[in-house]
């Protein structure tokens, strides 16, 4: 028997058209609820497997309104909408659902959509499982040492170790995000090297360095003369990964129509070659990107399915001028690292080395402080670097002088601006009517910013 699905929606012929997909495809169709509390009455008496739930509804309470009550009793969920402004999609995104479905509907978007939405489901309680199980770096067996190979003694790097615990556990797509240079790829191998396709392949594969002409050939491969200067069969990464993992750095660089045959690999675990027959495949897709893919998608450069169907389980990787602590471990295990492979005795790093190291900004992140202690090393000819060559980086007049002129700096507008807004909200950072959605920013990236800011509830 196939789930029993709660739709809610106002209009009659769209609510309606949807009964009859679902009811013709076998599922079993609660009465619709046409507003917020006759949804509420349905949920209290007659709980359904997964609602559709529309963004707009008619009242003063909207479908974002009803996605926490939804969420705390453990269903999962589908916005309808035929609205696709970048703000409302933010705004229900932080609700967590587990897919839009855009009116005009489809049918065959619709039973996907819900088959989508079911497995995702099914691989979160998976993984919230596995959560619980794993509390700190030390509960899985194998992982060696306690990052995973990545020097730090952040807390944020502690969450990302507990994060590849989970993943390497499971078999799920991950996405990772993070500016460049924040170790996306170490973090993909971490949870490959420690999962059960670890004896297999990792096949790494960079989107933004493949001709958009080419990429569908050296994904999914292409049969001999199927196209012009095709004079021998190729093996596409896909094939070349099986059992295995492909790791898609930069995914937000590859192009619409290859995205839709991204997304089919997900789905139907199936590639077809260029001039080839379809052929199943056996791989763990990891994908990566430094884009902001909400934007992208707002912009028409990134496909919604698709972002939903690689964003079961992200990973955020943080920029190294959040991750202070971080700095002097990651230069340490390189210093060591560079001076045995160029036979040179450096022991570490003078005081006022280790001040500048811990007080620049680190545009480039960690892979531009490996570049500078693999430079240092073989500038130095003693045993203590003593020096470093940084870019300058030339700060703006006006926030130079900004304690003389009696101007607050930058941070600190958005410092207050930050505890203005909670104080507002009376502190709710989530959800509707929370500071994220005043502030019109993802409710993580808030989080981050108060992290950074040193914003608790103590300074309201």
């Amino acid at each position: 028997m196939k789930s029993k699905i709660l739709i809610v929606e106002d209009q009659f012929i769209e609510a309606n058209n949807l009964r009859k997909v679902l009811e013709g495809a076998g599922y079993a169709v609660c009465p619709v609820a046409r507003s917020f509390d006759e949804a509420l009455n349905t949920l209290n008496s007659d709980l359904p497997d997964l609602v559709l739930l529309d963004i707009f509804l008619k009242g003063e309470k909207t479908g974002i309104d009803l996605a926490p009550i939804i969420k705390e009793r453990n269903i999962p969920f589908i916005y309808l909408s035929a609205n696709s402004d970048e703000r409302t999609f933010r705004l229900a995104k932080q609700t967590s659902p587990y897919g839009f479905l855009v009116k005009p509907f489809r049918e065959k978007d619709v039973l996907a959509m819900l088959d989508i939405a079911t497995n995702l489901h099914a691989e979160h309680l998976s993984l919230a499982k596995v959560s619980k199980v794993y509390k700190s770096p030390t509960d899985l067996k194998g992982a060696g040492t306690g990052n995973f190979g990545m020097a730090g003694k952040s807390s944020g790097l502690k969450d990302i170790t507990r994060l590849i615990q989970i993943a390497a556990t499971a078999e799920s797509p991950v996405l990772i995000l993070g500016e460049s240079g924040t170790g996306k790829e170490l973090v993909a191998r971490a949870i490959h090297n420690h999962s059960a396709r670890s004896k297999k392949p990792v096949i790494i594969v960079d989107c933004a360095a493949v001709s958009p002409t080419l990429i569908e050939s050296e994904l999914f491969g292409h049969e001999r003369g199927s196209f012009t200067g095709a004079v021998d069969k190729r093996i596409g990464k896909f094939e070349q990964a099986e059992n295995g993992t492909i790791f898609l750095d930069e995914i937000g660089e590859m192009p619409l129509e290859i995205q839709s045959k991204l997304l089919r690999v997900l789905q139907e675990k199936e590639i077809c070659p260029v001039g080839g027959k379809r052929k199943n495949v056996n791989v763990r897709i990891i994908a990566a990107t430094n884009r902001n893919l909400e934007e992208e998608i707002a912009a028409g450069r990134f496909r919604l399915d698709l972002y939903y169907r690689l964003y079961v389980f992200p990973i955020e990787l943080s920029p190294l001028r959040e991750r202070k602590a971080d700095i002097m471990p990651i230069a340490e295990h390189y210093l060591s690292v560079f001076a045995a492979a160029n036979k040179k005795n450096i022991t570490g790093f003078s005081d006022p080395v280790k001040k500048v190291l811990l007080g620049y900004p680190w545009p480039g992140n960690i892979r531009q402080l490996i570049n500078l202690i693999e430079r240092s090393v073989l500038l130095c000819d003693g045993h203590i670097i003593n020096q470093v060559n940084l870019p300058v980086l030339k700060p703006s007049p006006v926030a130079g002088n900004a304690k003389e002129r009696g101007i607050k700096t930058f941070a600190d507008n958005e410092r207050d601006h930050i505890l203005d807004t909670l104080a507002r909200c009376n502190w709710k950072v989530y959800g509707t009517g929370g500071a994220a959605e005043l502030l019109n920013i993802n409710s993580s990236t808030l989080k981050s910013r108060m992290i950074k800011l040193g914003i608790s509830k103590q300074f309201g």
